[in-house]
């Protein structure tokens, strides 16, 4: 070895980061597995690599004993104290055994186990360098597809989008250029390998939080997620700041922002609701745009369940295309939702009635006690008048 080869090692590591320590420990395992090889020797053999001129030195470490058994393994104390006097037995000594033609030989039987270690060091740091963007979205360029997979490269790493990750509504060509998000980064046998995906609720998310700076810095939260992707989203949001209000600032000055995210899932629609504390409310909520009269909720088997009334003329709405809202509503909230229109429904307790339903009731009631008011003092005037008239008499 030689100046060259130290010029290479510092080559490496500045172009692809692989640490010379790293490359060096590599190099020095090979020599020694090489140089048992070559010269049939026992397993106490060091080899040792000066990272400053490039020498490398074999060493044979041979214990101290009483008596020897195997000259390649150990030393007698007698010629052990000749060499320093402190030596003891159960000590042990390093002997340079280097050939003279070692290095070529090495250098033949090494090169392709260091070039093995440097392919995982160029592994492990890939890997460490991708782990990070779990969950995360990274840009990425269509390079080719097959019958199961679509490649994309994100620049060092080639990352497969599968069939399930992929939009019904989308076709994916060599050279585009197409936002996924990570959704696992695995370090296998073959090297890392990097799964992304377009139909992940996750994209929705870290694609709202890129246009809306308020959900971003958690002015605004996102508290969940329905999805079927290519067709239709629902996501629920609520405000940490009482003067702003979460489905306005989502949406954007005339829904510019979501907009921005419709476009870049290539049209899929996206209803923005507001989150409520109350779950009669946020299950209403979840059902827009349709509109809901009442929730009631079942306990039976304590499952979460409800049934929601809407006007008879709302009912296909709500259902929507499929059953798209409803179950979209449902995913959204936790809740079975059985939509029923108000036609079929015999009474609504009081309980489920909202303020505006319980002050028209009230009202009614009001008016029907006047009017029963009225009626009763007309029929006191008119039996005073009866009296009046038998007193004339």
């Amino acid at each position: 070895m030689s100046k060259e080869m130290i010029e290479a090692l510092d080559a490496l590591e500045t172009e692809k980061g692989v640490k010379k320590e790293i490359v060096i420990e590599a190099l020095e395992a090979a020599l020694t597995s090489a140089y048992k090889r070559n010269y049939n020797q026992a397993q106490n053999v060091e080899v040792t690599f000066d990272p400053k001129k490039g020498d490398i030195k074999v060493f044979a470490v041979k214990e101290v004993t009483e008596e020897v058994f195997d000259s390649r393994l150990e030393v007698s104390l007698k010629d052990a104290m000749e060499i320093n006097k402190a030596y003891e037995i159960g000590d042990e000594i390093s002997f340079e055994v280097t050939p003279r033609d070692f290095g070529r030989i090495a250098a033949q039987t090494a090169k392709q186990v260091i070039m093995q270690r440097v392919r995982e060091a160029e592994r492990a740091n890939v890997y460490d360098e991708y782990s990070k963007y779990e969950e995360e979205i990274m840009q990425g360029v269509v390079e080719r597809r097959d019958n199961k997979f679509v490649y994309v490269s994100l620049g060092k790493i080639e990352a497969v989008l599968g069939k399930g990750d992929q939009m019904p509504n989308e076709r994916y060509e060599a050279h585009d250029h197409v936002k996924v998000f990570v959704t696992k980064v695995e370090n296998s046998a073959k090297g890392p390998q990097v799964f992304v995906s377009r139909t992940a609720p996750g994209l929705v998310k870290r694609l709202f939080e890129q246009e809306v700076p308020e959900i971003f810095d958690g002015t605004v939260e996102i508290v969940g997620i329905a999805r079927e992707a290519g067709d239709r989203t629902k996501i629920a949001v609520r405000s940490t700041n009482e003067d702003v209000d979460a489905v306005g600032t989502t949406v954007g000055p005339r829904g510019a922002r979501v907009q921005a995210v419709v476009n870049e899932l290539s049209g899929e629609n996206i209803d923005v609701v507001q989150w409520e504390e109350d779950a009669a409310d946020y299950i209403a909520n979840a059902l827009n745009p349709a509109q809901v009269i009442a929730v009631q909720f079942n306990d039976e088997n304590n499952e979460r369940s409800a049934t929601v009334i809407v006007p008879d003329y709302q009912l296909s709405l709500a259902i929507g295309k499929k059953g798209q809202n409803a179950r979209l509503a449902a995913k959204l909230t936790g809740f079975k939702i059985d939509i029923k229109p108000e036609s079929e429904v015999e009474f609504v307790d009081d309980e489920e009635l909202t303020e505006e339903d319980q002050a028209l009731v009230d009202e009614t009631d009001a008016s029907e006690a006047a009017v029963a008011d009225d009626d009763a003092a007309t029929t006191d005037t008119t039996a005073d008048d009866d009296s009046a008239d038998q007193s004339e008499e």
